[in-house]
Parts: C-alpha cells; structure tokens; sequence
C-alpha cells in the first residue's frame, strides 16, 4: 500500500503536467489496487482529494479518459464513495461523455454513471433532467452489435424506467423499435429476460404501449408463448408467464387494446381466444384476463358475446370449480362481469346460464373470488324476472347476509350489500323480502343506508321503502331492532345529506306509517321540525316531499 501512496502522489503530479505515459502508468497501478482491495484503495483515492482531478480527466480528447470512467465505476461500487463522486462534480463530464463515438470510452462511462446513480432516486432524475434517455436510446440503435454497451444500456434503462418521469421522454424516442429489434435477435434466455424487465415498466405508459404494438411486440410474444407452452423447463414456464402477462398489460391501454381488437377479426385476439380452452393455467389466466381487457366498450362485449365468448368463459369455469385455480377463477369472473355491462348483453347472458356457472363459486373463500362474483351478478339481475328467480335462493341470499359482515374486505362487504338491495329493487317481489327478512338482511340495508357513498345510500333507501311497500308486517321487528327510524333522523337532520338522500328518507318515513310501533318512533322523535325545516329547500323535489310529509304527519298526529 506504500507503492499506492506514492502512485497518488505521483498521480497529482501528472494530473497537472498531463503527461499522458506517465499518467497511463499511475492509472493502471490504481485499477490493480482496485481488483485487490477495493475498499481500502478507495478510501484511500478519496483521502487524498484524487476524484476531484477526475473532473479535469474525463475529456474526450484524452486516451486516458476510459481508464479514468473505470476506476470512478470501480469506486463507486463502494457505497460510502457515491456521495464524494457527485461532490466531485463527476456527473456532468461523465454524461458528456454519453456522446464519444469511442465504444471503450462509452462502456466504462455507462459503468462509472449507473454505480454513481445506483438506488437514488434523486440521482436518476437528475440523469434523466440532464436528456441521458435519448442519448442512451440513440447508442443502443448504433451499438446494437456490442454486447456489452447493449448490456449497458437495457441495465440503464431498467434503472431509469421505475421513474414515473421517465416515460415521457422514453415516448418521445423510438425505444419501442429498438427494443423490438433486439428481442427480436436473441435466442438466450437470460437476453430476452433483460429486455422484459426493461419492457415491462415501460410498457405501464399508454403511449409506449401503442408504440410496442406497433413495433411488433405481440407477435413477438406470441411466438414465445407457442414455443413453450408443451416446455416443463423452468426457464421456459417463466418465459411463457411473462410474455402472457406483458401481452395482458398491452391490452390495458385504449388504443393498443382496439389495434389488437381489430373488430374481433384481428389474429391477435383469436390467438388469445385460443388461449382459453388451453390446458395450460398461465394461459387460461391470461387469456381470461385478455377478454377482461378486450370487453372495456359496449361494442366489443357485444361483439364477443355473439361470438360465444361466453360459452368458452363458462366452460374455464366449470373446469376450476373443485379445488380450481382462484386466479383464474378471478379472471373469469372479471371478464364474465365486464360483458354483462351493455344492457343488449344481460338476457343472452341470463339465457346461456351464466348465474348458474357463477353460483357454483358461492363457497369460496376468497375475497377476490367473491367480490367479481358479486359484480357479476348484481350486473346480469337489471330483469325482473332473473333478480326475482335469484332473490328467492336462499343460499345465495344467506351468503350474502354473511358477507355484508366481511369487515376485513370493504369491497366484498360493499358488494354484497350492493346485489341484496338491487334484488329488491328489481323483482319488486314479496318472496325476493321474505328471504331476506328471513335470512337477516334488513339490518344490513339499513347500515347501507348511512354508507360514505350516496350511491349505496340511495340504494339503500329504494329497497328499503319497496320493503315498507310490500312486506312492512314481516319486517317491522328488523327494521325497528336495526334502528331505521333514528337513521332516517339523522339523515334529515344532517346539511350534508345529499338532495335525492333527503328525499327518499321522507317517502320511507311517509311508508313506515303503516306500522303502529315504527310510527310511534316517528312521532316520538318530533320528525315534524326537521322536516318543515326542509320545505324550503333549494331542490324543488325535495320542497314538495317535505310539504307531503309534513301533511301526512299532521294528519296522523
């Protein structure tokens, strides 16, 4: 370590005089340092003030110059020494550097720039503000062959594409071709794993997305996933899972997702139809999720259904029933519930026995599985006649019960009480109340009629007056147990209920009256104030009601 004392010296010195030979010996005596003992050497480089004559060093001109980027790479290995670095004010000459034409000079660069920058955030973004993204894209076009600044730059733009800032300048360069090109070229496994992990951040951007597409992407991914969906290689089923998955996340941008689509005639979708009736769970899954995808507007869900997408859907389905693959049990019943939204789609549907597939995952336990099941239901029940034939099942009714008390998982929760009150307001049916009372839904209505969301409180509301309508006498002890006249209290009193809230709370006051005791309730909480209060009312509708219940409960007192 004496002889590294003196080389630094010496380094100094020549550093000044610029000496070229001289200072070509000095810095190959610190790389040998280096590989010997990085830590010691390094401590020692920046003890004696060295990096700070790296900045006057890293010249273009200088054939020193990729010895310098190496040894400032070597170093900042080092943790402790990437601060010092940057204190140095080595960033700026380093990406200066990103624009030699020397391929030596532009690997070491890369190196010293992405060891400098390793896991700081605040480091990249000052890389990305300094336009190192089209600078790195430009090289990868003309150093396609070197696999070692090719290496450079996808471990780059790895580190780069987790910023959310990034993606812009990415979608203002041809990265998308670029990358293509190469995934195109590589047979090695472990090449085309580099170039996913750079695909797949990047590929959360919409407009990369479509850039992807139309560089030829899918194609590219097809072809993986035909090679090795018979494979059992461990390499391969990784390489499949994630050329399915990339190919799903294309299709969650708009523009990408109807290219694809092609009116339903486009090869890529029928490839992914293919996809369903595959053995093969990683794909079954991703072509699921892909119809989930594909059915994001009225006419593609349209389209599919009358193309028997359903029938393919329900028939994944059936083969994950017993002990059945939950993601694709998710998947499925994702893509089932989207097609159910266009309201041409609800009766085909109905009449193909989609609720009879879905109800077949009434005993799962997990809350993914539940919550689209419920999502699909509550879409297909907008008829009478299929929301009265489900809201007599008293299984289904009982598990709904059971699940609106899912506290651990609001979406299940919120869900349920969701298809409770839309079989109600749907059916408009004695028997549909019956179940319910029976099974111990009305308390549960009652909650949702205080919900965050006006939606749920509104739906709330409805059922809960079709109840007082139809089936007042054998729901009175729910109702008045679950405490509905205090809520509707409070609901009135409270200026930040929302006008239509206001309003379906009087109806359901006027409609209680028909039970002696609930009316009692009504009449021991002086409800004549708050609702005089409301009679003028900035909405009409609201005024009027007001004025009506207040009619009717002057009458009656």
């Amino acid at each position: 370590m004496d002889n590294l004392s003196d080389t630094l010296k010496k380094l100094k010195i020549t550093a000044a005089d610029r000496t070229e030979d001289c200072l070509e010996g000095c810095l190959d005596c610190l790389l040998q340092a280096l590989a010997q003992n990085n830590m010691e050497t390094s401590e020692k480089i920046q003890g004696n003030g060295i990096l700070q004559l790296f900045a006057n060093l890293l010249t273009p001109q200088s054939s020193c110059t990729a010895k310098v980027a190496n040894i400032i790479a070597e170093v900042a290995k080092n943790e402790f020494m990437r601060v010092p670095c940057v204190d140095a004010g080595l960033i700026s000459p380093l990406v200066q550097l990103l624009n030699s034409k020397d391929q030596e000079v532009l690997l070491q660069t890369g190196r010293a720039l992405g060891n400098i920058c390793y896991d700081s955030h605040s480091l990249q973004a000052q890389l990305i503000n300094m336009g190192v993204i089209p600078t790195l894209v430009k090289l990868l076009g003309i150093h396609c062959h070197n696999a070692a600044l090719t290496e450079m730059c996808l471990v780059a733009f790895g580190n780069l594409a987790e910023l959310e800032s990034s993606k812009e300048q990415f979608a203002s360069t041809n990265i998308a071709e670029e990358l293509v090109k190469l995934f195109k070229k590589q047979i090695e496994h472990d090449k085309r794993e580099m170039i996913f992990e750079v695909l797949a951040p990047l590929a959360e951007n919409d407009a990369i997305k479509l850039q992807l597409v139309e560089a030829g992407l899918v194609e590219c991914l097809l072809e993986i996933v035909q090679q090795k969906v018979d494979s059992d290689k461990e390499d391969d089923i990784a390489e499949l899972k994630t050329a399915s998955d990339l190919m799903v996340l294309l299709l969650l941008g708009d523009e990408s997702m109807q290219k694809l689509f092609e009116g339903g005639k486009g090869s890529v979708f029928q490839r992914v139809l293919s996809w369903i009736p595959s053995n093969n769970h990683q794909l079954q899954l991703a072509g699921a999720l892909a119809i989930a995808n594909f059915a994001r507007n009225d006419g593609n869900c349209i389209h599919m259904v009358d193309n028997g997408i359903v029938e393919k859907l329900m028939d994944l389905l059936d083969r994950h029933v017993e002990d059945g693959n939950v993601t694709v049990q998710h998947a499925a019943l994702s893509a089932l519930r989207n097609l159910a939204i266009p309201v041409v789609n609800k009766a085909k549907m109905l009449s193909a026995g989609v609720t009879e597939t879905v109800l077949k995952f009434l005993k799962s336990e997990m809350p993914p599985v539940q919550f689209k099941l419920l999502g699909t239901l509550r879409m297909l029940i907008d008829a009478q006649e299929a929301a009265e034939q489900l809201g007599k099942n008293a299984k289904l009714v009982e598990r709904l019960v059971e699940w609106c008390e899912a506290k651990d998982h609001a979406g299940v929760m919120g869900e349920s009480n969701r298809l409770l009150s839309a079989l109600i307001r749907h059916s408009k049916s004695k028997d549909v109340i019956k179940t319910i009372v029976q099974s111990g839904g009305i308390k549960h209505l009652v909650t949702m009629a205080t919900s965050e969301h006006v939606i749920m409180q509104n739906e709330a509301l409805v059922a809960l007056a079709l109840i007082a309508a139809l089936e007042l006498g054998s729901a009175e002890k729910d109702l008045e147990s679950a405490k509905l006249v205090q809520t509707l209290h409070r609901l009135l009193a409270d200026e930040r209920s929302a006008p239509e809230i206001k309003y379906n709370s009087m109806v359901l006051i006027c409609a209680l009256m028909g039970s002696e005791s609930l009316y009692k309730e009504v009449q021991d909480l002086a409800f004549l104030d708050v609702v005089s209060k409301l009679r003028s009312h900035e909405n009409k509708s609201v005024a009027q009601q007001a004025s009506l219940t207040e009619q009717r409960l002057t009458v009656e007192s």
